[in-house]
């Protein structure tokens, strides 16, 4: 998901810690999980000819994540909604929370909603935690993003 979110031309990457997170990483684990994905985020980069890397956080619980976002647009990823993308919104920037196998707890969607998160399906189907990233970056790249402009390299 860090290799494929870096080739798509994400910003930043913040592992998040919900109430479903199975694996939680701590100390030397930690920091030898993240020096992997800065080097998977390298590798990307130099695969697809970004010249900026994407700035990796460290892990933090999904509240915590909450309160620093500030993106223009806030969405909230998950299959128990109803709301698609309002194309006719314009975006300099996104914040996108997704959570992990199993999704985000009803408690989660509502903290995030009442952050201004809003709501964002991806149509009828319940997509892995691995691909849901990617089709809702993808999506939202293609409304707002650089993959419209041909040849702009990040």
């Amino acid at each position: 998901m860090i290799q494929k979110s870096t080739e798509l031309g994400v910003a930043a990457i913040t592992p998040i810690i919900s109430e479903r997170t199975e694996v939680r990483l701590k100390g030397d684990r930690e920091k030898k999980k993240l020096q992997h994905w800065q080097q998977v985020i390298v590798s990307a980069c130099e695969q697809c000819g970004r010249n900026t890397l994407p700035a990796l956080h460290a892990p933090c619980p999904v509240d915590q994540w909450l309160e620093r976002s500030n993106a223009q647009l806030r969405f909230v990823l998950h299959h128990r909604g109803d709301t698609g993308l309002n194309q006719d919104v314009p975006a300099t920037s996104v914040d996108l929370l997704i959570g992990p196998e199993g999704g985000l707890s009803e408690d989660e969607i509502a903290s995030a909603q009442g952050k201004g998160f809003q709501p964002l399906t991806l149509g009828p189907r319940v997509l892995r935690t691995e691909t849901a990233p990617l089709a809702a970056i993808a999506i939202l790249q293609a409304h707002w993003g650089d993959l419209n402009s041909a040849g702009s390299g990040d």
